[in-house]
């Protein structure tokens, strides 16, 4: 997985240091320290702090965490098929909004598959900007952040969503 990744930069978030991560085609990877599925070191150069995908990770980090609107950098996580697919999903979850499991499943025409959606969520690379955390329990309660329930109890708070 780590040979998708071309250059890493390092941005510190009120949450804890990411690394971000980008391809030939967009950003590959976001992952804070210690969060589960981190693919460990990446063997690729440091950004020198002229990469334009990168560049614009860091601004729509500010954004985001200032409550301010933010353009997205060209994205380009790997996975499968379905993977993409509940990533892309998980893009139409507006900020201040959350959404279910079996929902999102429902949405995407696979209501049997809320358990793979859930896998897929979870192996999302690309932390905070597809917004992996938007999703929540069927009861409303706050499941399976790979970045850790604290984390995403605050990205939540800062978004001003009621889940």
């Amino acid at each position: 997985m780590n040979s998708h990744h071309i250059l890493q930069r390092r941005i510190a978030t009120p949450l804890g240091p990411l690394t971000a991560a980008r391809s030939a085609a967009g950003l590959s990877g976001l992952w804070f320290d210690g969060q589960k599925h981190h693919p460990g070191p990446l063997g690729v150069p440091d950004d020198d702090g002229r990469d334009a995908v990168l560049s614009a990770t860091a601004a729509a980090l500010t954004a985001y965490f200032s409550g301010k609107p933010f353009k997205l950098p060209p994205l380009d996580p790997a996975g499968t098929a379905f993977q993409r697919e509940v990533w892309q999903a998980l893009l139409q979850i507006e900020p201040g909004a959350s959404d279910t499991y079996g929902h999102l499943a429902e949405r995407l025409g696979r209501a049997q598959a809320a358990r793979a959606l859930g896998a897929a969520v979870g192996r999302n690379p690309i932390s905070v900007l597809i917004p992996c955390h938007r999703v929540v329990g069927a009861d409303g309660s706050l499941t399976g952040y790979a970045g850790g329930l604290e984390r995403k109890k605050a990205l939540l708070s800062l978004e001003g969503a009621t889940a």
